[in-house]
């Protein structure tokens, strides 16, 4: 069992405390889904509930606690201590608009950064009970079990995910039509799901679009732990100062591929100062 420290110089990485956060997470989720709740529109008009903001008291609640030295971003309270070195980064309910309306594909999102490098990435799925954890250099699982992307090297024999079409097709949507002809199979879906999918070897290639840094820190890990990569448009790794489109790839042949058709559809520029 993982020892964890609360120095804020400990290297280690919580995995077991992690994997208590989302069942926590994730028993609070239960409670309110399905039920009678309220939804109020934040200025970019996504929604937001009572259970996200339960779900991300609880968390920061918990690692504060354990590791008071350590800084903590979330969607729905904002940043604390993002000048030091060791972060954690919630998203307490990836798929809101999911979850208002009954869809059980919405999930939490954790993962924990050291001088701005996902250490660790959790994407937990409550309603299906499935908890996929990456490990920077250590692998992916699913429930405890080890998973890895394909092997998928061709484009047109892939399964592809095209994630938020509906914004796809408004903002660029001569690529929307390109993106309709990729791949063998493809899918249009929202939210972390598609990419957990690609790192347990189900799924080929996820195109993501307009992002926030909890929608994506978290997946990183889990994508290149199963071996895949995940990268924005235009192939850099995006961080904790990055906003926009990203794309993961069983394969870097894949990855290179897709980049070809993604290329002419800049991702914006890092944010200054994040």
């Amino acid at each position: 069992m993982t020892t964890a420290k609360t120095k804020s110089d400990d290297t280690s990485i919580p995995t077991e405390f992690c994997l208590a956060l989302a069942a926590e997470a994730a028993e609070t989720a239960k409670r309110f889904f399905r039920r009678p709740i309220g939804v109020e529109f934040k200025a970019d008009e996504s929604p937001v509930t009572q259970a996200d903001r339960a779900i991300e008291t609880l968390v920061r609640d918990r690692i504060t606690a354990r590791y008071p030295d350590h800084g903590i971003v979330g969607e729905e309270h904002g940043i604390e201590g993002a000048d030091r070195g060791r972060i954690w980064v919630i998203d307490p309910i990836d798929g809101t608009r999911s979850f208002i309306s009954g869809h059980p594909l919405f999930g939490f999102l954790l993962a924990h950064l050291d001088q701005g490098v996902p250490q660790l990435g959790l994407i937990g799925m409550p309603m299906l009970g499935e908890t996929y954890l990456g490990l920077r250099d250590g692998g992916a699982s699913c429930n405890g079990k080890p998973i890895r992307a394909s092997n998928q090297t061709m484009l047109g024999l892939a399964t592809v995910y095209i994630n938020e079409g509906d914004k796809i097709a408004t903002h660029h949507p001569a690529l929307f039509q390109k993106l309709l002809r990729l791949g063998r199979t493809r899918r249009f879906g929202y939210d972390c799901y598609p990419h957990a999918l690609l790192a347990a070897g189900h799924v080929d290639v996820v195109i993501d679009y307009d992002l926030k840094p909890y929608d994506f820190l978290a997946l990183r890990p889990v994508v290149t732990g199963a071996g895949g990569v995940l990268t924005d448009w235009q192939g850099r790794t995006p961080g904790l100062d990055y906003e926009g489109p990203v794309v993961s790839a069983a394969t870097p042949e894949l990855h290179e591929e897709v980049l070809d058709i993604l290329k002419d559809h800049p991702a914006p520029a890092p944010r200054p100062g994040g």
